[in-house]
């Protein structure tokens, strides 16, 4: 019984000997061995290891990637447009001995500190140098001074012993107090732009209205031109032939334009008619008071005549339907455009023909006898 008393306190105390001199190392972990404060042993390979109890000290350390993420941080590039800019960095320990040197008992928290505030300066610096403004930033050229950034904040950083793997810029906004007036600015910037383009649209639109304009005088006024001409012709045509009718027998021709007129003029059943005792109008048909009405000399080409002055009226009167269609054809044109042509010269504006003169009292002498 005595025996076991003593036995078993020796039996725990180098149990407990034992487990505290075994150290285990993760694979996710390095170890650093510290005796009497002094760097004993590093250990960076997962597996069992022992230690002098009492004496030696365990100091783990992360072996994997960490992130670090820094606040907000104001920047100025060189077009005087602030900006506030955040980002974060990958990095890792890469030597234990300089990291625990540079940080002493620290550790991970004092190596953020000190590595934010490295990345804080370093990114005032690329993104305040000469000739970055605020469109690069903004820009594809954006990842290259992500890469500039990453280059100086591993050179300083190599001193703690740090490995720095990505440093990235996230956001970029406009300071509160500066963004509305900058969106003011760009909507006044687009609101330009809009006036610009809606005016060279407007001038657009003018010139092809005033060569749409221009094209349609044009063709109004050859149509205008090309009926004138066509009037004209038709009128030469008809006064032309009544010349012709005229110049085979001017008695007769006299006589049926007298016959014409009393035609048109006394029409219905009472036609009353005020005229001058010694008016012409009337000379075929008054007696003379010596012979009366003159008997009318047999003329065998009377017929003939009559007919060849009805086929000369009939082609007149054909010429000149053509011709008003064409006028007719022109105003309904006109009446659908609206608007008024402006009216050319032609020849149906000069003076016509002299018609064939109107019948005397001397040529029915000639053409009629005695009558009772």
């Amino acid at each position: 019984m005595n025996r076991l008393t003593y036995i078993l306190p020796v039996f725990v105390l180098v149990i407990a000997g034992l487990l505290s001199s075994i150290y285990i190392v993760d694979e996710r972990e390095q170890v650093l061995v510290l005796r009497f404060g002094q760097i004993e042993q590093t250990r960076d390979e997962a597996g069992w290891y022992f230690k002098l109890p009492l004496f030696d000290e365990v100091v783990r350390y992360e072996d994997r990637i960490l992130s670090l993420e820094t606040p907000l941080i104001e920047v100025t590039p060189a077009d005087d447009r602030r900006l506030v800019v955040d980002a974060f960095v990958l990095w890792r320990i890469e030597d234990m001995v300089q990291f625990r040197q540079a940080v002493a008992r620290g550790g991970q928290r004092k190596a953020e500190i000190d590595l934010g505030d490295i990345l804080d300066g370093q990114i005032r610096a690329v993104l305040g140098s000469d000739g970055v403004t605020s469109n690069t930033i903004l820009s594809p050229e954006r990842t290259q001074l992500m890469e500039q950034i990453e280059e100086r904040v591993n050179a300083r950083a190599s001193a703690l012993g740090i490995d720095v793997v990505d440093v990235r810029l996230r956001q970029t906004n406009l300071p509160e107090q500066n963004f509305d007036a900058t969106l003011q600015r760009m909507i006044a910037e687009r609101e330009r732009e809009a006036i610009d383009e809606r005016a060279r649209g407007q001038e657009a639109a003018k010139r092809v209205r005033a060569a749409a304009d221009r094209t349609y005088t044009e063709l109004l006024s050859e149509a205008n031109r090309d009926s004138r001409i066509i009037e004209g012709q038709a009128d030469a045509q008809r006064n032309r032939i009544f010349a012709e009718a005229y110049g085979q027998d001017p008695e007769f021709f006299d006589f049926y334009r007298s016959l014409t007129a009393y035609e048109q003029a006394l029409q219905g059943k009472n036609s009353t008619m005020v005229l001058s005792p010694n008016s012409e109008f009337f000379n075929y048909m008054i007696n003379d008071g010596v012979g009366a009405l003159a008997d009318v000399a047999p003329i065998a080409s009377a017929a003939d005549n009559s007919a060849a002055i009805r086929a000369a009226e009939e082609a007149a009167k054909k010429t000149t339907e053509e011709a008003q269609q064409a006028s007719e054809a022109l105003k309904a044109s006109e009446k659908a455009t609206g608007e008024t042509p402006v009216e050319d010269a032609s020849p149906a504006e000069e003076a016509p023909a002299e018609e064939a003169p109107a019948p005397e009292a001397s040529d029915m002498g000639e053409t009629t006898g005695s009558g009772n």
